[in-house]
């Protein structure tokens, strides 16, 4: 099956970008809204119109308005498959299934992409490249997950199937936790004097960047996933009382830091499966026009993967440090390369 015409009732950052990432690759788009600012945005940014009959309707709309629009959209489409990118589905499916929309007409998915800033000025067609998205496809007619799975590999969206119970404990641990850590950790600086917040460096900023996402997006979320939430909210909140009642013993307080190393190391990597272990090339470069350029050029002709970097200047100082990321054995190579060629090569760190 190739989709021709998909409709997409919701016009925030989901439902803007699956739209803009479809126009790109010519696939005929209706962007639908009950803010009709929101809608003309988005129309005017897809700008992909189309006559033919609807393959796929998507409902992006927030989970509890859902229930609003379900029976009038299959009314109106019936012959269509229907999906929606909610970021609950066990709720979800309850909706569908007290509605006229036949459960196996609809597939549940959720992709796992996102930005803290939202509605359809923010959307982005890539903004699925690489990313899981998840699917729950018990129950569902062949088609409908045709159309489906289409329309992710499209997008660039790497397929997970979960049933819905799993999938809300997952992303209860891997979005919700983390968004509301983050929330309440940004809600501590309130409290701090103007002057202190001059200080702040890369750490607060990391940790505290999801706390500027949308409250009336989250608070929805939050308690639609609350059963999942609750035991990860004790345990965090168990390991907050013993860590306050152990901050005089520094062994306790360095466990508590190896613990969450451990944990972050679960990470994947940035193209999934398990998170590769690198090697940090240091590499000091003159402050001159081209050459970053120049190091990638040598990088090429090494014939070694970069798989990232980070560059410290300072405004008036003569020269950079540059650390790439590579593997080991990448990094070894290189180093020897750059050494020939004359450059400022330090020792690689793990």
């Amino acid at each position: 099956m190739t989709l021709s015409h998909v409709r997409i009732v919701g016009s925030g950052l989901i439902g803007t970008s699956i739209g803009l990432g479809l126009a790109l690759r010519g696939v005929g788009v209706t962007m639908v809204d009950l803010d009709q600012r929101a809608q003309k945005l988005a129309e005017d940014l897809v700008n992909s119109p189309s006559n033919a009959s609807v393959d796929l309707v998507i409902f992006a709309t927030p989970i509890g308005a859902l229930a609003s629009v379900l029976d009038s959209e299959y009314a109106a489409n019936v012959k269509s498959a229907f999906m929606d990118i909610s970021s609950v589905k066990s709720k979800v499916k309850v909706e569908v299934g007290s509605s006229k929309l036949p459960l196996s007409r609809f597939l549940p998915t959720h992709p796992m992409a996102g930005r803290e800033v939202g509605g359809a000025e923010s959307a982005r067609g890539d903004l699925f490249q690489g990313r899981p998205w998840i699917i729950d496809s018990q129950g569902v007619d062949a088609d409908v997950l045709a159309s489906a799975t289409e329309l992710i590999e499209l997008l660039g969206g790497q397929l997970v199937t979960l049933d819905s119970k799993e999938h809300d404990q997952a992303v209860a641990l891997v979005s919700h936790l983390p968004q509301l850590v983050s929330s309440l950790l940004a809600k501590q600086l309130g409290g701090g004097e103007e002057r202190w917040m001059e200080l702040a460096g890369a750490g607060l900023r990391d940790t505290t960047r999801i706390a500027g996402s949308d409250p009336q997006l989250w608070r929805e979320i939050i308690t639609s996933n609350r059963e999942a939430l609750m035991p990860l909210l004790q345990a965090l909140q168990s390991d907050l009382a013993q860590l306050i009642s152990s901050l005089e013993d520094e062994s306790a307080v360095a466990a508590v830091i190896e613990a969450g190393q451990k944990g972050r190391q679960r990470i994947p990597g940035k193209h999934g499966g398990k998170a590769r272990e690198y090697t940090y090339l240091p590499i000091v470069i003159e402050d001159k026009p081209g050459q970053l350029a120049s190091l990638f050029d040598e990088c090429a002709k090494a014939g070694v993967n970069v798989e990232d970097l980070a560059i410290e200047h300072s405004p008036g100082q003569f020269t950079g440090l540059i650390t790439l990321a590579l593997s080991q054995d990448g990094a070894a190579k290189l180093s020897s390369h750059l050494k020939v060629q004359g450059w400022n090569v330090h020792t690689p760190r793990s």
